[in-house]
């Protein structure tokens, strides 16, 4: 049986004939010099050019991955590599393997996850588009330090290094190219130590398959999903809070302009906003109760289902139906007092359906929380 590798070097590959054999290449020399028992895997991603044949033809072990991806590509290779310590680049000659060394001994300090920083390093011309060197990975980079208070300049970098042990933690679930933002983000939730090593970008060999606008739009999703804040909370509170106060002053003719009186009609915004803030809120808390049951648990909302159950919040909900209801019992007596004819109360008409819908909104979301909040033994 072969010797076990203290080192697995993974390389991602679809349709990479171009640059797959240089990259080998010079692998295989800097490993001979490193003298440490180290395997190549290239995951062939459904290559329909050479890039099995060259890759097996250098020596490397080559696995399939049927399912299309660079995530789903990645965990194939850290799911086969046999190594203690994994080292990911991609197969395109844009980084340089001489900066493997550098990775490896930065284990040894107690690093957990090293990523390199183009950024800090030298970027040839050509290698990056502008839009991405100064518009697009900078922007990503910069909404996940916000979201996760990291201090990663370079998220998207696809030179990184990781022990197999602190991977196996991970539990990466992504397919796409979001696997690298997934699997800062799951490091950072592990509080593994992260260290971040500048290196030098190439110009690619062969054509590039990064789809710019979607590919970006993924990062950012992902982010976005897991800071629900964000996404949910925040535009729902402000949007609550401007219906809650506007409402009550339009109710009662509190806000009025020289010239102008507004009457009922901007109490339809008032509603609206107030009516879909809060289901913006509920969005929130249905996001942060399904993360939290899969990635742990979260004192502040185990407070919140204690005080606020099924019971309870159905019986906010049904108080809310309960009030709108009877408005609308009063209004319904006032127009039968009248013959069934004209009748001026749109103000309580829009007041009694608000109350309604948010009471409605309450008691099933109480029932979809208690849903998501149940967790697996």
């Amino acid at each position: 049986m072969d010797e076990k590798p203290t080192l697995s070097v993974i390389l991602p590959c679809l349709n990479e004939e171009a640059g797959l054999e240089f990259c080998l290449s010079k692998i295989k020399s800097v490993l001979s010099r490193m003298n440490v028992p180290a395997e190549v895997i290239v995951i062939d991603n459904g290559s329909t050019d050479r890039s099995a044949e060259i890759a097996s033809k250098n020596g490397a072990h080559v696995v399939l991955e049927p399912v299309q991806g660079y995530g789903a590509a990645c965990e194939k290779g850290f799911e086969t590599a046999r190594g203690e310590y994994c080292f990911l680049a991609d197969a395109d000659g844009t980084y340089d393997f001489e900066e493997i060394p550098k990775f490896l001994a930065a284990f040894s300090q107690g690093w957990d996850l090293i990523i390199g920083n183009r950024f800090k390093g030298k970027i040839d011309p050509g290698a990056m588009p502008w839009s991405h060197r100064h518009i697009g990975n900078p922007l990503l980079s910069s909404v996940l330090r916000l979201f996760f208070k990291t201090k990663i300049h370079d998220t998207h970098c696809g030179m990184r290094a990781i022990t197999k042990k602190a991977y196996q933690s991970l539990s990466l679930m992504t397919i796409g190219m979001e696997f690298a933002s997934e699997m800062i983000v799951m490091a950072l939730k592990k509080d593994l130590r992260i260290l971040e090593l500048p290196v030098d970008y190439h110009k690619r060999k062969g054509i590039s398959k990064l789809k710019r606008f979607s590919d970006g739009w993924r990062h950012l999703r992902f982010m976005l999903l897991y800071k629900p804040l964000f996404l949910f909370f925040m535009p729902g509170i402000l949007m609550l809070s401007i219906g809650m106060i506007s409402l009550p002053l339009f109710y009662f003719d509190a806000i009025s302009l020289p010239g102008i009186r507004f009457y009922y009609h901007p109490m339809f915004f008032s509603s609206l906003f107030i009516i879909t803030g809060f289901q913006l809120v509920l969005f929130s808390v249905f996001a942060k109760t399904y993360a939290i049951t899969h990635l742990g648990d979260s004192p502040v909302l185990e407070k919140f289902y204690r005080y606020m159950n099924i019971e309870r919040a159905s019986l906010l909900g049904l108080f809310g139906v309960g009030l709108g209801g009877f408005m609308y019992m009063k209004i319904f007596v006032k127009w039968l007092e009248t013959h069934l004819g004209p009748l001026n109360e749109i103000k309580n008409s829009i007041l009694a359906l608000t109350l309604i819908v948010l009471g409605i909104q309450t008691i099933f979301s109480a029932f979809m929380l208690s849903i998501l909040g149940i967790k697996r033994k």
